[in-house]
């Protein structure tokens, strides 16, 4: 018989956490915080591969043609979708956007209706954000050094992607999900790493889109001075 998270479960009987009845959980992080965040930025991630990948279809259909996102020499979508690293598994990278954001709105709406999922279903969630913020990131190092370009609908990609990651991270880290996180929970020295962690947790997104801004400033520092 399965037990709604409002109710306990009998004696001797584990939860949908996997917990005995009677013991105590650590706390959940971020309660409201990350499934709203899973849906607002899942779903902003979603229209910006939707629309990246209507952009790439139209590229296909007529090489002449100038996506929306080609504004000039540096924030240049087709100056991007026309190189091998705009289809890294042999189709267009946008696709992935697509189906990883449904999920992941998807994820964020059952946590807001109430679901419960096991250690294991975060941790799938957690190689999903985990993959993407990889995949992001050499994106970024691609887009700065290699192509010399940038993709404004992609960057709206980085910028929720890097927060999905962090947030799922921290949660997963904070519930003793990850591989040791238990261990690291119930040390004193790992439980208040984690606690600086969750009580700082916007801080550290600052330093990281700060970082990330920062290169791309110092990257394409020769053209921004020409606009002013």
């Amino acid at each position: 018989m399965r037990h709604s998270p409002a109710e306990p479960a009998p004696a001797g009987h584990p939860d949908h956490l996997g917990r005995q009845a009677g013991e105590r959980g650590p706390e959940e992080p971020f309660p409201r915080l990350l499934p709203w965040l899973l849906v607002i930025g899942g779903a902003v991630g979603l229209l910006a591969a939707f629309v990246l990948a209507v952009e790439k279809i139209a590229l296909l259909k007529n090489p002449e043609y100038v996506p929306s996102c080609s504004i000039n020499p540096v924030l240049s979508c087709g100056s991007i979708m026309t190189t091998p690293q705009a289809e890294l598994f042999g189709f267009p990278n946008p696709l992935l956007g697509v189906a990883g954001f449904a999920v992941v709105v998807t994820v964020g709406a059952a946590l807001l209706a109430g679901a419960g999922f096991g250690r294991w279903f975060w941790l799938g969630l957690q190689a999903g954000v985990t993959c993407g913020a990889v995949f992001v990131h050499w994106l970024i190092f691609q887009s700065l050094y290699v192509i010399g370009a940038l993709c404004p609908y992609c960057m709206v990609v980085w910028a929720v992607t890097i927060p999905l990651f962090w947030y799922v991270t921290v949660r997963n880290l904070a519930r003793g999900h990850l591989p040791g996180g238990g261990s690291v929970v119930s040390s004193t020295r790992g439980a208040r790493v984690v606690a600086v962690l969750r009580d700082y947790h916007s801080v550290a997104i600052a330093v990281w889109f700060g970082a990330v801004i920062a290169l791309i400033a110092v990257r394409f520092w020769s053209f921004w001075i020409t606009l002013v």
